[in-house]
């Protein structure tokens, strides 16, 4: 079997011919391609198609069988990727795994004894050895660092919360690796996401495709994908859209996976072991500042940098008395404002603005009234609607959204992705988390803020214990819009 290490420079194999690469003619394209003396695409041939387990068929309703296919399949070490492997192996497909490394280690070479992706590929090795698929290692660091990790840093910087996961997705496993192989032949792109895209029957072939709901309505990831283009999204493959986790979990015992009783990942995509704040603080850099009661004013403690905090945060503020939560940022000031009333009645959520608004069809929804939204990952939905903003008499690509129930977690920076019925349709990105205005802080706490001199404060207050009645605490007329 063919396992090779490649270094590709991205933009010039967009144009590289479908198959025959030969280790000369890649090598005079690309020197810095890193690969032995075989070729490198010869085992991407077609197959033949082995045949259909009969025990599998209820599983490969999302695999397209009995339609022999040449899938590129991303795989990541973990038990959902190799089970979608499996799956499209299964169900006749000629296969080629890719493993995406994306990890810029060089930055953070003191941290750890063993490299963090180097379990990963060990697992997707072994698990394609088991059906003689062709892996291939591609590093994708400059191509995620531009894209990606760069657009975070500048996101934290300016006091809003990004979700690197929907943008690895759109810019990276299904923009930049997408289109550097769109010209090798392969039919589709699968991934062990759980989501289901239905695509259009071959005598309508023009018709959109369409994102939908997974079984699993737990694991359902088509928040991360709701970004996508159509065109994107008319070249994928979800095998686990139609199959709920614990199933999967079983296929890989089924499987006889060397993965398979292997824990899940949870942490963001490009980290590995390394804890995000470390990461903050690698790359963004430290800046003391002070922690304010909103309500009061007082004085509480000191912080490292408001870009350390998210809006609804309630994890590493270290105070007494709590629970608190982050509820405003001065960015300018570098001054985070915390509560302990973040859920009091009076503090509505239902209504913010989105902008770089997308839809998955390419047109926003033609009735907007009645759809449904996710402001996060997770099971979880609001009845919501949708007013486009209008530039004269024009549609922008921003609106507001109404939606059924307060919130207390939204962030600026975060992703809603909208919803008619089980169909994903688009996302745009959260730029204000309030309906008019920020939480109301108090004007004594905005003009300590604004003090150039914050030594003359003094020393953090004694923290009291939570009043009975937060309205008591600081008088609504001294109630300000926002931190400027």
């Amino acid at each position: 079997m063919l396992r090779v290490a490649v270094r590709w420079n991205w933009k010039p194999l967009s144009s590289l011919p479908l198959t025959r690469f030969t280790r000369q003619n890649l090598h005079t394209l690309n020197p810095n391609l890193l690969f032995p003396t075989s070729k490198l695409f010869c085992s991407a041939s077609l197959q033949t198609s082995p045949s259909i387990n009969g025990q599998l068929d209820p599983y490969l309703r999302c695999s397209m069988p009995h339609n022999p296919l040449r899938v590129a399949v991303l795989i990541s070490g973990g038990v959902d990727s190799s089970v979608a492997l499996r799956l499209l192996h299964a169900a006749g497909h000629s296969c080629t795994a890719f493993y995406l490394k994306i990890w810029f280690q060089e930055d953070f070479e003191n941290f750890w004894s063993e490299c963090p992706w180097e379990d990963d590929l060990k697992y997707a090795k072994d698990v394609c050895n088991q059906v003689e698929v062709p892996l291939e290692v591609v590093h994708l660091t400059d191509e995620y660092w531009k894209n990606v990790v760069s657009y975070i840093i500048e996101e934290y910087q300016c006091g809003r919360t990004p979700n690197p996961d929907v943008l690895c997705n759109t810019r990276i496993k299904f923009g930049a690796f997408l289109d550097a192989i769109s010209d090798m032949g392969f039919d589709y792109v699968a991934s062990g996401h759980y989501a289901n895209v239905i695509h259009p029957s071959a005598d309508q072939m023009d018709g959109p495709s369409t994102l939908e709901l997974s079984q699993d309505m737990v694991k359902d990831q088509t928040y991360f994908l709701s970004h996508l283009s159509q065109s994107q999204l008319k070249q994928l493959l979800f095998p686990l859209g139609c199959i709920p986790k614990d199933e999967v979990r079983r296929l890989a015992t089924k499987f006889d996976l060397p993965n398979k009783d292997r824990k899940d990942s949870q942490g963001i995509c490009f980290l590995g072991k390394i804890k995000f704040s470390e990461f903050v603080a690698r790359h963004i850099g430290e800046k003391e500042g002070i922690i304010l009661e909103a309500e009061t004013g007082d004085f509480l403690g000191k912080h490292r940098g408001f870009w350390f905090y998210t809006i609804g945060q309630r994890q590493g503020l270290r105070l007494p008395g709590g629970p608190w939560y982050v509820v405003e940022k001065d960015v300018k000031n570098n001054v985070v404002f915390v509560s302990r009333n973040y859920f009091s009645i009076d503090k509505r959520r239902r209504v913010f603005r989105v902008g770089s608004l997308k839809w998955l069809s390419g047109l926003p929804p033609s009735q907007t009234s009645q759809l449904r939204c996710k402001v996060r990952h997770g099971p979880g939905f609001y009845d919501c609607s949708l007013q486009m903003e209008l530039e004269g008499e024009n549609p922008i690509d921003s609106a507001v959204v109404r939606i059924s129930e307060d919130d207390q977690g939204l962030a600026a920076g975060q992703f809603t992705a909208f919803y008619e019925g089980r169909t994903c349709i688009g996302s745009g990105v959260i730029l204000e988390s309030w309906d008019d205005q920020g939480f109301p802080v108090c004007t004594k706490a905005l003009e300590i803020a604004r003090m150039e001199d914050k030594s003359k404060i003094g020393n953090p207050v004694k923290i009291k214990v939570k009043p009975d009645n937060p309205q008591e605490v600081c008088d609504s007329t001294e109630l300000a819009t926002k931190a400027s």
